[in-house]
């Protein structure tokens, strides 16, 4: 059964019992805990934690998840995969334990041909939490199965919660006997590996209110509901149901793997170490499809990180396999085929995904180029020290600044005859990691204040009632200081204050919140900063206390600065015009990916693998404020998400809509999104748009800058100022200001170019002085002079003329210049010294060793410098040595 059908079959399921089916959330989810969506369960946790009411009682869902902890596992085991998908069935104060049971039973017991998964009852096994004899009882009236199919574990195995204060409970386990050849009897407590464990039942009936580790917490309280979350490993059904023995040969991966063999010609299955190679690359190769495709781009910090780090483990992977040519054009369109039947986005996103994956394939391949370079110069330390093994040091800044794998570093390493200290580089590995948990464990810090938010949002949404007024009167639900509700709050206390209903735009969309005043009959002001939504349906201010004194549940005035929100509707307008008018001049496929607006200011990031040209920007600019000009209407609707898509409107990319949706309608069609922003009546009121940048953000991302209204107007006018002070300077008008321009900088070429000649002539008369020091070593001329102030591309032509004048020789000229407080050196080879193993990039490494600096390049011709000139005269001596060296024992 194809993984697709698996997937297809769990929802229908489901679904014909009364559960709502709820779309894949993106990879990319709004927790500040998560990298990563990393659980079915992540998108409805604000339900179960009571920060947000649960719209439906019953739920399924087969959820995309990537888990990075075990990144150096996959591929060893059979159960590790970056990417998988979990199917769950929820239940929100609905059905519990008895009813998830029966559900479970029925569809992995029931037929293939009545719809179900087909498991042979015999075959199954199940674990419950030691003394849940609850659970126990309904396994064996439910499923008839006998006590020693039963097993109890501790809370280690059986306990589920989230890391952090919230909701949790015990749980209970399906596994399915695989049979006597893959381990021992005597169930999963025995062996996991022949008792694979499916789908995990967890019975949520606590809440927790302090968690140490995943067996030591406190239980505050028992929930006032008891709900249903479960989840079954799709990967692991299908390579069960497809009678394959691991996850990486089921039909959604093994296709990548069949092609990595093909490319290396290296059969799966002959050999450990390859098979562990191909498998991280049908891995890898997955989840970098599907990150890409919900947003991710590489990069050097968070999530761009980790997929970089798995793109360049694909990589390195190939070439270990003995493949060095680019290789992301034949995996990645394997990988989106079998990949499509479930997720058609990846093929209709198909242009912006492949540019990415090739763009930074590409870019590693130059990275390859500068690390092997630095590599090269820790090998000749290494054995100019007479040491034999590269340090730990040397091996991690390979690996974190240069992106070298250290399997990478070992190989090449192995190549030149030298250990690497493995231990060393592992205990900095770990450093790094334990600053990461650090930082991760800082980011779940903010938990006390979510139970804050969750019991203020228990009490109702926060109606905004902002598209219809800029003032009203409120009243104060609640203050949050210091992550904790208090009563009341003075002068000169930083807080954040929820209120029954308000005026102010928290930020979304893009559009920054509003700011404004709260004040109250008494002469309390509050002035406010900023408004957020931490949890849906909850408006928090972020408030400073004036004057006077703050209490929950006073009546309050509210009033939005009309100059601030007049300002953010004008940007928030013109992000949409902006958009519009990059679909005019790049096309459909420059969608937004992200942007922000605040009054006066856009920026907006698009899909596109190319630098936007002068005359696209310029048309850009043009037809969005040929849009102000015409003046069109501006209509705001609600409607359902489907009528909203057939009418053209565009979301956001990666965003997850409700059934009921916002479109904001610009000139009857012209521009239509789907949009919860405020914006103006008229696009005349945008007033004007000032494109002042266009610049990369990430592999086939791109970002446009501009101005808006009366900021935009200043922008013209500083930069009319500037043409004024340049006309008058150079005594033109304006429209000659250019021509101009351009004569005195071809004055200035012309002038540099002979200053050059002049410098050459110069210099040519320093080349018989230089030769004079030439002395023969074992046939080869060694040319070495110190020639103080000549630097930089004066440096190397004088090398390359001394050579010049030698070159029917076997020679090596090194030359150091520079200044004194950077020397800087020049080694040039010819054909002959080259013939005999002397080269110039090997050369020039040894020179700035001793210079204190480093350096690098062709055989031909390389440079460097340092940062010690007290030593040129060592430098050049010890160039000597290893031109000594290398004729001696050639």
């Amino acid at each position: 059964m194809r993984t697709a059908e698996i997937r297809r079959r769990f929802l229908d399921f489901f679904v014909e019992r009364d559960h709502h089916e709820v779309p894949s959330a993106p990879l990319i989810y709004n927790d500040p805990t998560l990298l990563f969506v990393n659980a079915g369960m992540v998108p409805f946790k604000p339900y179960f934690t009571g920060a947000e009411p649960n719209p439906w009682p019953r739920a399924t869902s087969v959820q995309k998840c990537v888990r990075t902890a075990d990144i150096e596992e996959v591929g060893k085991t059979t159960r590790h995969g970056t990417f998988f998908q979990m199917n769950g069935n929820f239940s929100f104060g609905d059905y519990f334990k008895d009813g998830a049971i029966r559900y479970a039973w029925e569809l992995i017991t029931k037929s293939q041909e009545a719809g179900g998964l087909g498991f042979d009852p015999d075959k199954i096994w199940v674990t419950v939490l030691d003394g849940d004899d609850e659970t126990r009882g309904l396994w064996k009236a439910i499923a008839g199965l006998p006590e020693e199919r039963i097993q109890s574990r501790g809370l280690l195995d059986n306990y589920w919660h989230m890391g952090i204060p919230g909701p949790g409970g015990p749980n209970s386990e399906i596994y399915v006997d695989r049979g006597p050849e893959y381990g021992p009897d005597g169930g999963p407590v025995v062996d996991e590996d022949r008792f694979l464990e499916i789908w995990n039942l967890v019975f949520m009936q606590e809440e927790l209110s302090a968690v140490r580790a995943k067996d030591d917490f406190d239980v505050l309280r028992q929930l006032p509901r008891k709900n249903i979350d479960t989840g079954m490993g799709l990967e692991r059904v299908a390579y069960l149901l497809q009678g394959v023995d691991n996850l990486y040969e089921i039909d959604e991966v093994y296709p990548v793997l069949d092609k990595a063999s093909e490319l290396s010609g290296r059969r799966y299955g002959a050999d450990h170490e390859d098979d562990v190679r191909l498998r991280v690359i049908a891995d890898h190769v997955r989840s970098g499809l599907m990150l890409i495709n919900d947003g991710v781009t590489p990069g050097n910090e968070g999530r761009g990180y980790v997929l970089r780090r798995l793109l360049r483990r694909v990589i390195r992977s190939m070439r270990l396999l003995g493949v060095n040519e680019s290789t992301f054009g034949e995996l990645f369109p394997v990988s989106r085929d079998v990949m499509k039947a479930s997720y058609p986005e990846v093929e209709n996103d198909w242009p912006r995904i492949s540019e990415v994956a090739y763009g930074e394939e590409e870019a590693f391949s130059r990275t390859l180029t500068a690390g092997t370079q630095i590599f090269d110069l820790a090998v000749s330390d290494a054995k100019r020290n007479q040491q034999t093994t590269l340090s730990g040091e040397r091996a991690f800044q390979l690996h974190d600044t240069y992106g070298f794998p250290i399997d990478l570093t070992l190989e090449m390493a192995g190549e030149q005859g030298l250990n690497v200290d493995e231990q060393g580089f592992r205990r900095l590995m770990d450093e790094q990691r334990q600053r990461a948990k650090a930082d991760a464990k800082a980011k779940k810090g903010n938990a006390q204040a979510v139970q804050a938010y969750a019991q203020l949002r228990d009490r109702g949404e926060t109606p905004f009632v902002g598209f219809r007024t800029l003032s009203n009167e409120s009243q104060v639900r609640g203050i949050i200081s210091d992550g904790e509700l208090t009563e009341a709050v003075g002068p000169g206390d930083t807080v954040e204050v929820v209120l029954e209903e308000t005026p102010f735009y928290p930020e979304s969309g893009g559009q920054s919140g509003d700011h404004g005043r709260i004040t109250t009959a008494d002469g309390t002001v509050l002035d406010i900063v900023d408004v957020q939504r931490p949890v849906k349906g909850l408006v928090v201010h972020h408030a400073k206390v004036v004057d006077g004194e703050l209490r929950t549940g006073q009546v309050v005035s509210t009033e939005v600065d009309p100059q601030w929100r007049l300002g953010a509707c004008q940007a928030h307008s013109a992000t949409h015009v902006i958009h519009q008018a990059l679909h005019e001049i790049l096309g459909p496929t420059a969608l937004q990916r992200g942007s922000f607006n605040r009054p006066g200011y856009l920026r907006l990031d698009f899909a596109w693998g190319n630098q936007v040209s002068e005359s696209e920007r310029e048309k850009i600019e043009g037809i969005a404020n040929t849009a102000i000009r015409d003046d069109l209407g501006v209509v705001a609707r609600e409607m359902p998400i489907g009528e909203a898509r057939a009418s053209g409107a565009i979301g956001l990319f990666g965003e997850v809509y409700g059934d009921i949706v916002r479109v904001v309608d610009m000139g009857e069609g012209w521009s239509r999104e789907l949009c919860a922003g405020t914006h103006v009546q008229q696009s005349a009121q945008v007033g004007l748009i000032a494109v002042n940048a266009e610049s990369s953000v990430g592999s086939g991302i791109r970002r446009v800058e501009a101005f808006v209204g009366m900021e935009a107007f200043q922008q013209l006018a500083q930069e009319r100022a500037l043409v004024q002070g340049l006309t008058e300077a150079l005594n033109v008008q304006p429209d000659q200001l250019v021509d101009r321009i351009n004569r005195m900088v071809s004055q200035l070429k012309d002038a540099e170019r002979q200053i050059a000649e002049l410098k050459s002539q110069n210099l040519s008369t320093a080349i018989e002085p230089i030769l004079a020091k030439a002395h023969d070593m074992w046939g080869v001329a060694y040319v070495a002079d110190h020639v103080p102030g000549v630097t930089g591309g004066d440096l190397r032509t004088l090398a390359t003329q001394v050579r010049d004048r030698v070159q029917e020789k076997a020679a090596v000229v090194a030359l150091v210049g520079g200044t004194p407080d950077k020397p800087s050196v020049v080694i040039a080879t010819t054909g002959g010294a080259r013939f005999r193993r002397l080269k110039a990039g090997d050369l020039v490494r040894v020179a700035t060793q001793t210079l204190g600096g480093r350096g690098g390049g062709r055989d031909d011709i390389a440079q460097g410098g340092g940062s010690d000139s007290s030593r040129i005269a060592d430098a050049l001596r010890d160039v000597e040595y290893a031109i000594g060296h290398t004729l001696q024992t050639g």
